[in-house]
């Protein structure tokens, strides 16, 4: 029989974000893409036959996984975390650079995030820590970024969040978008590129500010930007800190959704 149940399964390459891991239940919710040929994109909670699965698996992480359908159960396996490989495919002038530069402590999952301030498009001051209480996304663009699958697609994932969160943006979600191009990212600019998802000020803040402090502010979070002959080269980090100002989550790369990354979020503002 077991023979018969093994030849008789189906299995399917599946992405996704985690949202909770519960090692009593042997079960990982994850917000993941669709599977071709058996389901839509959705948020749902997966068993696992091996708990060694759960490993090392925590709220936030983009992983890799199979699927596996028998005819009376389904459970994943080959769980693997995906590190975004994108610093693989920097120049190698970048890379030189990255290595000259002086090492600064990198925030990581769980930590407490240090205080800043920046000026958002409306030429006001935002500061990091009047935002306790509340979940904070934070991204890292710029406005003359050339390709429709970086900068942009982070932008226009938190045009989805605003959308998907109306009633709570500003009360329980607030968006961070800091230009890593301050010399020409200045508050109008700025505005202007905000209108494209119609962003309001008080809850979605573009922000900008002196170089130095720009700077400061992105490699506290491990993100690198150079400027090269024409564009900048960057890497892509989107965050999610907590209500009580602990980083909570930090996807590298652009490969998840809009509703992946809004899942996870839903569940932080929940407190689950």
């Amino acid at each position: 029989m077991a023979a018969v149940s093994l030849a008789a399964a189906k299995r399917y390459p599946v992405t996704g974000i985690v949202l909770k891991v519960d090692q009593q239940r042997r079960t990982v919710e994850i917000s993941h893409g669709s599977i071709a040929g058996y389901m839509e994109a959705m948020a749902m909670p997966f068993s696992v036959l091996d708990t060694r699965e759960l490993a090392g698996l925590e709220a936030g992480a983009y992983v890799d996984f199979t699927l596996v359908v028998e005819k009376n159960r389904s459970y994943v396996e080959h769980i693997r975390i995906n590190r975004d490989e994108s610093s693989e495919r920097e120049p190698l002038l970048a890379r030189r650079l990255k290595l000259l530069e002086a090492p600064h402590p990198t925030v990581k999952p769980g930590d407490a995030v240090p205080d800043f301030t920046l000026i958002d498009q409306s030429g006001q001051r935002v500061t990091l820590s009047r935002l306790a209480g509340k979940v904070v996304a934070v991204t890292f663009i710029y406005t003359s970024c050339p390709l429709p699958d970086y900068c942009f697609r982070l932008a226009n994932n938190f045009g989805q969040l605003n959308k998907r969160f109306t009633d709570r943006m500003g009360r329980d979600l607030v968006l961070l978008s800091i230009s890593f191009d301050p010399v020409h990212d200045q508050p109008k600019v700025l505005a202007q590129y905000a209108s494209t998802w119609k962003a309001d000020p008080e809850s979605w803040h573009f922000l900008t500010g002196p170089l130095d402090e720009v700077k400061a502010v992105s490699r506290r979070f491990g993100l690198n930007f150079w400027p090269d002959e024409v564009y900048v080269t960057h890497s892509l980090h989107t965050l999610v800190i907590d209500r009580q100002g602990r980083l909570a989550a930090d996807f590298e790369g652009n490969q998840f959704t809009a509703r992946q990354l809004g899942d996870y979020v839903e569940v932080l503002m929940a407190g689950k």
